[in-house]
């Protein structure tokens, strides 16, 4: 209540009872339609739950939502299910005693949806144990079971139930699931030999040719295809988007297994599920006296198999009558149409009584093994009113029903109000309402009842049709005010009635309402299926006996339920659907309009009204408005009781705006609550600014004085800690200075105590410099640190040691005449006399073309200016050191390598890729005469190389053990060499 009060403004009314035009129908809808529209498709009326079928999923229905409505107060969150379903058990707890859940609504209203989110929900909150859990898991599959024996495709509703259910959930002393029980009332057996268009059977059939097993389809003689039987494709529509019959087949094969049912109680279901198929197309034809013969076999031979009837037995009970005169039996053939009939009664008689015998299996397994009292929520999920263009016989009863539970809802409505009202003292005013029992006593009065005419019609000597019946009844209740027939009506109706309808005037509206042989008993009771033997045993009543009409066992059952749910404490759902093409967002206002109506909610509001819109307790309504009033703010000493009425005279409630009860204050109008509640909004808001400013004060300095606190003592250990630092790192810098400065003193002395460290200095200290200046290359090996005197003898053998691993390094592999031979190369170049003046070094190499990379013997000369590659006395080529960009060379042993140069004209040659067996002196040499030391690249893979502007070559260095020089097939020259290893 107090959270419908702070959204009333942005999503209507949450609980209609606060609704000011509470009398009117056009409000009422309005606040439905407004929420609706929001996708708030619950409301409240007092602790009647209105729900609106969305047509698509919310998320409203997570884990997260039940744990969020556990243990909370009823008004305190925003209407849904899982409110009523956990007050109902919440109350059931504490007050130990019995409870029901009637959810009532139009076929598609969302009534079954509504029965499963409580069933789940009870799941989830329940106490958990393995015992538990195992009768939970029961309660929730039962319900897919009962879903495809039960629910069928309408023209309202793709998953419509076509029976009443009302389950009974059992609760220990702490809340734990322990059991449950399913009451089931008027299976439309007629849907299963016949569907209107637009209909289907029931959902097992189609589950059971479409996602059976291919070994069980043999075995049952079906083929997985719907439109080879005769009682599946009637309705024209075997197939339909929204079902999946293949999964929901595989739910209820899992369902079979956890509520306990054995191999051979499923093998023997199915086969009677089949037979049903079998029996629809089994085909009479009429011999030449006009009896009724069997077309074709086949069809025969599956139901006698899979019923376990000898075949002749069953065919003698289809087409043949068995008549007793005093001491013999007379055998009395059927016409084709008999036939066809006596067929379909079979039919519908195996399937509803299969059914019955399903319901008390899971109810055995659902059986409580305690004796001890427990305590009971019910469930019931009920056919709600229906009207079609053709209301049969079901539509009928099920009508009937629904104007016995609207009967029962207002009797039930009105006396807990009125209880309520004799228990606070307050004086009950009488709200005028419809009362059905009119209705009710005209179905169900005795003798004279349609129910009761009804039976003496059927029972009656001589054919009994649909025009006695219709004159039976003219004759005993033509004046009653709610009952018009064709001969009865005046001008205007008759147009509207056939001659063979009747009509009654319901308090949902007006509606238009336009048998199984004794020997086929027999029959059955020679099957040998077990479940069939069940269903039909030997014991039960024989024709000679007077038996009850179906209309009254109905009524029978029916008076039981009402028994069953006047003796536990009444809560309500009522579903309502917002338009007929199941389309979500769309609001139908005609439509609603009429199930409002005829779900009693106005009439429910009135009651629940009953002049005062609201009424709390106390103690809540003083905690919640006591900082409206100094006296009772912040805290109030005396009763409840006098503070409420310390607050009310401080708001300046008026004596008619109210009323205390011994327990509850009433309020009559709900714009005195309003007001209130927006004072009290107004209030929160100061109280809240003044009380956070406060406790932000209070928290904010409480932080500073930590803060201060604790800055004090971490600055006084820091300052502590640094200056025992300084003192320590001052009495250590003396004491080393002292011993630097004597060490200093002494250093030319023998080694001593005093001069120990210094001298120690003085290596390291040089050591380490000449660690930094050792010479990079063999031409820098003159350069060497100067040593102090101390290192001088140390500083030769480093030099020495040093030197020595450089030339080994680089020379490493040259000849000793290497240089002889080089002067001597030198020497017979026959070049000109420029050349020699100004060479410096020359070696012999092989130079590979830079098309088709032929080798070539050359001879590479360094110049001061420049380097040339030289065949004999001729120039081939000038390289200017200039225009050198550096020299590519491997990690391998192939001694190649490759001179870069720049190449601005297409008429200039391009690089140079040549193999030098003297590859470590030629490089040397070269970053020598040009003066560039990090010319030279060591390359790993493949290098590029220039041929001339505009092409290019590519070398490729592979690892191997055995040298080669080839060019591959992707045109690369392809060098082949060992790795160098390390020195």
């Amino acid at each position: 209540m107090e959270a419908s009060l702070t959204a009333r403004d942005r999503v209507g009314i949450q609980d209609f009872v606060l609704l000011d035009a509470y009398t009117s129908e056009s409000a009422f809808l309005d606040n439905l339609r407004k929420r609706f529209h929001e996708n708030l498709i619950y409301t409240y009326i007092g602790t009647l739950l209105v729900s609106v079928n969305p047509y698509k999923e919310l998320d409203i229905y997570s884990k997260k939502q039940m744990d969020t409505y556990m243990g909370v107060n009823f008004f305190e969150l925003p209407p849904h299910i899982y409110a009523l379903a956990d007050n109902v058990f919440r109350t059931m707890l504490s007050e130990f005693n019995n409870h029901f859940i009637l959810i009532s609504g139009e076929s598609g209203a969302g009534k079954t949806e509504a029965s499963k989110k409580i069933l789940q929900f009870y799941a989830v909150s329940c106490p958990s144990t393995r015992l538990l859990n195992n009768v939970r898991d029961r309660l929730l599959l039962s319900n897919p079971v009962l879903e495809a024996f039960g629910n069928a495709k309408t023209l309202k509703n793709d998953n419509s139930s076509r029976f009443g259910k009302y389950m009974d959930i059992q609760f220990d002393h702490q809340g734990g699931a322990v059991g449950g029980h399913i009451l089931s009332y008027l299976l439309e057996k007629s849907r299963v030999v016949h569907q209107n268009h637009g209909e289907r059977n029931f959902h097992i059939f189609y589950q059971l040719v479409e996602g059976g097993e291919e070994e069980l389809l043999r075995w049952l003689g079906l083929e997985r295809n719907c439109q080879h039987y005769s009682y599946l494709v009637q309705g024209d529509c075997a197939k339909v988007s929204s079902i999946n019959d293949k999964s929901d087949w595989r739910t209820v094969r899992k369902a079979f297994s956890v509520i306990d049912f054995s191999e051979n109680d499923i093998e023997h279901l199915f086969g009677i599920i089949a037979s049903v198929l079998h029996l629809g197309n089994i085909k009479f034809e009429a011999d030449t006296r006009g009896y009724a013969t069997l077309s074709h076999n086949q069809e025969m031979q599956w139901v006698s198999k899979l019923l376990g009837i000898p075949a002749q037995v069953l065919q003698q009970g289809l087409t043949h009558r068995k008549i007793e005169a005093r001491t013999e039996e007379v055998l009395s053939p059927f016409s084709v149409e008999h036939a066809v009939y006596a067929r379909d009664a079979l039919a519908k008689a195996i399937y509803g009584r299969t059914f019955n015998w399903l319901v008390n299996k899971i109810n055995e397994s659902l059986a409580n093994q305690d004796s001890s009292r427990k305590m009971v929520i019910g469930l019931l999920d009920i056919y709600g009113f229906e009207v079609f263009n053709v209301n049969s016989f079901e539509q009928f009863c099920i009508n009937y029903c629904n104007e016995k539970l609207q009967q029962l809802f207002i009797q039930l409505t009105l006396k807990s109000e009125q209880d309520e009202y004799e228990m606070e003292g307050i004086e009950w005013e009488p709200v005028p309402y419809f009362n059905n029992k009119i209705i009710c006593d005209l179905v169900e009065e005795k003798y004279r009842g349609i129910i009761s005419l009804l039976d003496e019609e059927c029972l009656r000597p001589g054919e009994a049709t649909d025009l006695t019946f219709l004159e039976k009844m003219e004759e005993k209740i033509g004046g009653h005010p709610h009952f018009v027939t064709h001969k009865l009506a005046d001008q205007k109706t008759r147009k509207t009635l056939e001659r063979g309808d009747f009509r009654l005037l319901h308090y949902a509206g007006e509606v238009t309402y336009c048998r199984f042989f004794p020997f086929l008993l027999k029959v059955m009771r020679q099957s040998k299926n077990a479940i069939i033997k069940h269903c039909f045993p030997s014991t039960e009543p024989d024709s000679k006996k007077r038996p009850e009409t179906v209309v009254t066992q109905f009524k029978s059952s029916l008076v039981g339920l009402t028994d069953i749910l006047m003796s536990k404490e009444p809560w309500y759902v009522r579903c309502i659907k917002p338009n007929e093409a199941k389309q979500p967002g769309r609001f139908d206002d005609v439509l609603v309009r009429h199930q409002v109506k005829y779900l009693g909610l106005m009439e429910h509001l009135r009651v629940r009204r009953a002049g005062f819109a609201y009424r709390r307790k106390y103690e809540i309504f003083l905690q919640r408005y006591k900082p409206l009033c100094p006296d009772t703010w912040p805290n109030w000493r005396g009763t409840a009781a006098e503070g409420v009425r310390r607050l009310v005279k401080h708001l300046g409630y008026k004596s008619d705006e109210y009323k205390m009860g011994r327990t509850k204050i009433f309020i009559r109008h709900p714009r005195t609550l309003f007001a209130t509640e927006d004072a009290f909004q107004v209030c929160k808001h100061k109280l809240a600014t003044r009380i956070q400013a406060k406790y932000k004060g209070y928290r904010v300095k409480g932080d500073y004085m930590k803060q201060r606190e604790a800055a004090t003592k971490i600055e006084n250990c820091w300052r502590g800690l640094m200056a025992r630092k300084e003192r320590e790192k001052r009495a250590w810098a003396v004491k080393v200075i002292k011993k630097f400065i004597k060490g200093f003193m002494t250093r030319n002395q023998p080694a001593c105590i005093d001069n120990s460290e210094y001298l120690a200095y003085v290596r390291q200290n040089y050591l380490t410099r000449l660690r930094e200046n050792l010479p990079k290359t063999v031409l820098e090996k003159d350069f060497w640190l100067t040593p102090p005197p101390i290192m001088h003898e140390v500083s030769q053998i480093l030099k020495k040691l040093y030197i020595r691993h450089m030339v080994r390094k680089y020379v490493r592999g040259i000849a000793p005449q290497r240089k002889a031979q080089v002067q001597s190369t030198i020497c017979h170049a026959q070049l000109p006399p420029t050349f020699t003046r100004t060479l410096c070094y020359s070696v012999p190499v092989v130079k590979y073309d830079r098309n088709g990379f032929r080798p070539r013997l050359r001879q590479l000369i360094f110049t001061q200016e420049a380097a040339y590659l030289v065949e004999e006395a001729k120039i081939k080529q000038r390289i200017d050191y200039s225009s050198l960009k550096g020299v590519s060379v491997s990690n391998l042993s192939d001694n190649f390598l490759i001179l870069h140069v720049t190449c601005d004209d297409i008429k200039q040659k391009g690089d140079l890729v040549l193999q030098c067996d003297y590859l470590f002196e030629a490089l040397t040499k070269l970053c020598v005469v040009t003066d560039k030391q990090n010319c030279i690249k060591v390359v790993m893979g493949s290098v590029r190389f220039d041929i001339q502007p505009g092409r290019e070559g590519f070398v490729d260095f592979k690892s191997g053990q055995e040298s080669m020089v080839y060019r591959a097939k992707n045109g690369h020259l392809t060098v082949v060499g060992e790795e160098l290893r390390q020195y």
